[in-house]
């Protein structure tokens, strides 16, 4: 390495030089294309496999951006990777509940109007639902000073407590801790009201932008039988390496219709994973900075930066670093039905080993809190440390 050039600025590259590079195309091979729950052949549609990939929202570093917090960075260049993939699995969760899995970008074409609005609500903005602002700054409560790595289970907690805002979108987010899901937690959580709690927390400053998004931009007052579900699943699949008992489940994760993809990686280094080929990963990946996007008051927001145009990237799954989140997104009860089945039916086969245990009642001997009724309160730093984040030693080890 040559002295005098830093890491950053190797692992870090411009929007014009990624543009203009060169990007290894998928092989031309038989076996198909899995894209979050989207079945391809790469021998007859390469194209559709492209538009489906441009066609996630694609949030990378950016720069000269307000400060965070006032006085705080103007770029998240060599933090943020991990926040910058939070906000790419829940603006996918965002796509799928407003636009649907089916919807498709195209460049220059006008978009329907609930798309602005879910862009809008992860611009770098301090009054952005899901801005790089709003996570960095709630990632305090969760014991992350702001310009600190996050791991996957922090990020889904973050992501948690903000989406408590969103009332246009009145998700039902639920984070499920020690491997396992509890089907009747899920159900209560989904057929509950919308949280209010901590509404006060938002930025007084907000009016204009309530949750992130312009005003009336609120669905309806009235009350529906079950909310949108955003499942949520911090693993750990070994130490170092990944176990390779588990490729099997985690490919089939992707094959899922309401699959939202994987936030993971190599170690300090995040992707978000979206499908696979073989036992190659296909991820999007947030390493590149380009500038802040500029935006003004009723004008249409420059998109052609949020939307990866290119080949996506891949990796074996052998060099993904074993914690990571799983996400699923279930718009309706037989959504989360259908999900629980292909669940019990994926720990029927043979020679995979599963990810997580699907159970009905919580299990009595976790000791973990109800995470349902966690509240806005910074004083749950301690808890959530204890519980939730990636990097503590005591976190589950899954193993054979």
């Amino acid at each position: 390495m040559q002295a005098g050039v830093s890491l950053v600025s190797i692992a870090t590259l411009t929007y014009d030089t990624l543009r203009f590079a060169e990007f290894e195309d998928f092989p031309e091979t038989s076996e198909p294309v899995w894209i979050l729950g989207k079945k391809y052949s790469v021998l007859t549609e390469k194209d559709a496999i492209l538009a489906d990939v441009t066609s996630r929202l694609w949030f990378t570093y950016r720069k000269n951006f307000p400060a965070i917090g006032g006085t705080g960075p103007t770029s998240d260049t060599g933090w943020g990777c991990m926040l910058r993939c939070g906000q790419m699995i829940f603006a996918q969760a965002l796509v799928c509940r407003h636009l649907g899995r089916d919807w498709r970008w195209t460049q220059r074409k006008r978009q329907p109007d609930s798309y602005s609005s879910v862009l809008q609500a992860f611009l770098d903005r301090k009054d952005s639902c899901y801005s790089i602002h709003q996570i960095a700054q709630m990632g305090v409560g969760e014991g992350k000073s702001i310009g600190q790595w996050y791991g996957p289970n922090t990020v889904a907690q973050v992501l948690k407590k903000l989406a408590v805002f969103d009332t246009w979108s009145a998700l039902a987010v639920h984070v499920a801790m020690d491997n396992t899901v509890v089907m009747a937690d899920i159900r209560r959580l989904c057929r509950s009201g919308l949280p209010c709690a901590g509404a006060e927390a938002f930025p007084a400053d907000s009016e204009r932008h309530c949750n992130g998004f312009p005003a009336g931009a609120e669905d309806g007052g009235s009350a529906v039988p079950w909310r949108p579900l955003v499942l949520l699943i911090p693993l750990r699949l070994g130490l170092a390496d990944v176990n390779a008992a588990y490729a099997g489940t985690l490919k089939h994760c992707f094959r899922m219709p309401q699959s939202l993809g994987v936030i993971g990686g190599k170690p300090n280094s995040a992707h978000y994973f979206i499908g696979y080929i073989g036992d190659e990963l296909i991820y999007l990946d947030p390493h590149t900075t380009q500038p802040a996007v500029a935006t003004a008051d009723r004008c249409p927001v420059p998109d052609e930066s949020f939307h990866c145009q290119h080949p996506p990237g891949r990796m074996s799954i052998a060099e993904l670093d074993p914690s990571i989140a799983v996400g699923f997104f279930c718009k309706t009860e037989d959504d989360f039905n259908d999900w629980c089945q292909q669940v019990r039916k994926l720990s029927l086969l043979g020679g995979a080993l599963p990810m997580f245990e699907l159970v009905e009642q919580q299990p009595s001997h976790l000791a973990c809190p109800d995470v349902l009724n966690l509240s806005l309160d910074s004083s749950d730093a301690e808890r959530l440390e204890r519980f939730f984040d990636s990097e503590d030693e005591d976190f589950e080890i899954l193993s054979l």
